[in-house]
Formats: structure tokens, sequence, C-alpha cells
């Protein structure tokens, strides 16, 4: 009997071993344009999750992970969609940890994913539009960053208990700046606050001279600023402080960066913003894990992770590698029931899973995904004092 079993086991090893993989995961984020600041801990972020896996030699039978990067550009829809099916065609990626600016990313989608049957988990495009495509996207499409939507409220809220009744509001001409504006003016103005104004901005102009004197004639207690730190966000606001035009600002999670307190220290003392972030236990472990190796807090970094981790624990609960096959697993290991699940307890959770368990992946931002795959959503709320981004607390 003793040898029975021990030559079982052995088969068992070797058939494991003989389904082992080299699974590829596309990492698409915007290296180049106007978050580029934000990106590479974003793609860290990512990377620690599939080495994480990689390094326990649980996931389907010993399997490793290799990250492969593209360049959404963040504007660009073609160059997106050219190089999310470079992604696929030729280094056959089984899913996509992105993309990360809204536009882009509905390209990418609708161009790319869609025809191609690959699953996508976006860690950081946040507009209301994208939750229509949750309903035609074939259960593909999957996000760890709440929509603005629900961005909107909380810069109601955030501005409201500061006192601040009138606002002017700049976006930058695309998909997240309107759909932020939009959703943050209709919640707003429910509450009964006034906006004086809500314009677009164009990214790459060298003088915003004009549209902050448009602003500046409107008026307002502040100026909500719904653009890019690297891009024409940080114009508006080096000509608006230049100016005399307004001397604090609100800022959308597109604004907050180590490069907002680069570009003007404590010029911008006093304003606020807030981006997606939560203080749950699973942030700390997080920061624990990472340890100091990049910058855990930056902006979308744990959403990130998350976004990583989902796939792939997805993955083990399909029993495959084929998006066909774990698309249908993502929802079951994001939510109740099961055992909660941490950063740096990915090894636990394909154990909980190959054993026949379940899984609830709370992770580094408290996962919880509703609807159609969308994230329900925390923020954390900021306040710049001394020329550094503080928390102010969490929502």
């Amino acid at each position: 009997m003793k040898k029975l079993l021990m030559a079982t086991a052995a088969t068992a090893l070797i058939a494991g071993a003989a389904s082992a993989e080299e699974i590829k995961l596309g990492i698409i984020l915007g290296f180049t344009g106007p978050i580029e600041s934000l990106t590479p801990s974003m793609a860290d972020g990512a990377e620690l999750a599939m080495k994480e896996v990689s390094d326990s030699g649980k996931l389907l039978g010993g399997s490793t992970v290799m990250p492969v990067r593209a360049d959404s550009t963040c504007v660009d829809a073609a160059a997106a969609s050219a190089a999310a099916e470079r992604l696929i065609t030729s280094d056959g990626v089984k899913g996509i940890m992105g993309a990360d600016c809204s536009g882009v990313t509905g390209a990418i989608l609708n161009n790319v994913a869609l025809a191609n049957g690959v699953v996508m988990i976006s860690p950081s495009a946040t507009s209301p539009g994208l939750s229509h495509m949750n309903n035609e996207d074939n259960g593909l499409f999957f996000r760890t960053a709440p929509s603005d939507a629900r961005q909107g409220v909380v810069m109601t809220e955030v501005l409201l208990e500061e006192g601040i009744k009138e606002v002017a509001v700049t976006y930058t001409n695309n998909d997240y700046g309107k759909g932020l504006a939009d959703a943050f003016q209709a919640a707003f103005e429910a509450a009964g606050g006034t906006v004086t104004i809500n314009a677009a901005h164009e990214d790459g102009k060298a003088d915003y001279s004009a549209e902050v004197g448009a602003l500046a004639s409107a008026g307002g207690d502040r100026l909500v600023v719904a653009g890019y730190v690297d891009q024409g966000g940080s114009g508006i606001v080096r000509a608006a402080i230049d100016s005399g035009a307004f001397d604090t600002f609100h800022f959308p999670d597109g604004m907050i960066s180590a490069k907002l307190e680069e570009n003007f220290g404590d010029e911008i003392d006093g304003s606020t913003g807030q981006h997606p972030g939560t203080d749950s236990p699973g942030a700390a472990k997080f920061e624990e894990l990472v340890g100091g190796a990049f910058d855990a807090t930056s902006p979308f970094t744990p959403e990130s992770y998350d976004a990583a981790a989902l796939m792939l624990l997805a993955m083990q609960a399909a029993g495959s590698s084929d998006p066909a096959d774990y698309k249908g697993k993502v929802m079951d290991v994001a939510n109740a029931p099961g055992e909660m699940i941490y950063p740096g307890e990915l090894a636990k959770a394909l154990e909980i899973i190959a054993g026949g368990g379940d899984v609830d992946y709370v992770g580094a931002t408290a996962v919880e995904l509703i609807g159609a795959g969308e994230s329900a959503g925390n923020y954390r709320q900021v306040v710049v004092e001394g020329g550094k981004i503080t928390t102010a607390k969490y929502r």
C-alpha cells in the first residue's frame, strides 16, 4: 500500500510538472505621457504580485508568471491599441493589467481585448462611461479603482466640509477629465454648491494664461483641477499662482503624486484633494511587503498589485490560464464568502483554492467588486501642508 501511495504521489508530481507553464501577463500603462510619474510604481506593484505567485510555486502545477510591459501613452488610442495587439499576438499574454487612463482603456477593450477574448483589469481607469462597457464586454473587463461617479460625490463632501461652496472647474479634454468634471458638477450642485465655470483645457500647451483668465473671471473660492500632474494640470496651476487668480486648489487623483510637491511645494499649501486609497489592514501589509523598494502609497500602486493578484487567483480557481476559463472566477475570488487574503498571502490563497476552498481577496485596497466588476471604492483625502501631501482622513 505504501509503495502504491508513493507511486501515485510521484505520478501526481510528474503530471503537475508537465502542466506547469510560463504565463505571460501584460502590463500596459502610460510610461510616457501625462501621468508618467505615476506609472513606474504602478508597474512595480503589479510585478510584485506576479513575483510573489511565481516564487510560491503553487500556481497551476508550478507555473511561473512573466510580466511584459507596454506603453499606453495614456492619451493616444491608436498607439495604445497597437501596443495591446502586440502583447496579445506577439507576446501571447493571458491577461492585461491595465490600461491606465480611461480613453485608452476603452479603446483597447473595444479594439483589441474583446476581439481576442483577453481579460483586462484596470487599476486606474475611472471614467463613469466605462461602467456601461462592463455590460457589453463579455465578462472580460474589471477595475480595482472606483468610478468617478463615486469620486464626484467624495469631492463634494470634502469641499463642503471645508466650507467651500463656490468653485471653478477646469478639466483635461478627454474621457477622464470630462467624465469626472461632469460627475462632480452634478454632485456638487445637488448638494447646494455652485460651479461658476466648467471648462476644458488641452494638454501640451506652453501657456495657459487665457484659460486661467476665463476661470478667474468666473471666480470661485477654490479652483478644481481635473487634469494630469505631468501635463496641462500643472500648467494651469502654475499660471493661476503666477497671476494671483487662485492660491488654493482641489486636486483629484490624476494630479496627486510626488511630482505635485516637486512642482509647487508650499505655494499650494491649504489645497485639498483625494485619490483612491484605504487605511485598511491590507494597506499597511502592502507597505510592509514593499519595504521601501518603491512608493507603496503612490496613487493606483496598491490597486495595481490587487489587479494582478486577482487575475492569478482567478486562474487558480479555474484551473486554467485561458481567459475564457478564468474570467468567470474573478468576482468569486474578489468577494465573500471565503478566507480573507491580504498582500503577502498569495501563496496561502493558492493553496486554499487548490484544496477546494474559497478565498475573499481583500488585498491592499479592501477589494470589493460590485455590479459587473467595479470597485466599490475607498478614498484617501489629502491636504497640502508645508509643501507636502499629507493624509487628512479616509472615506
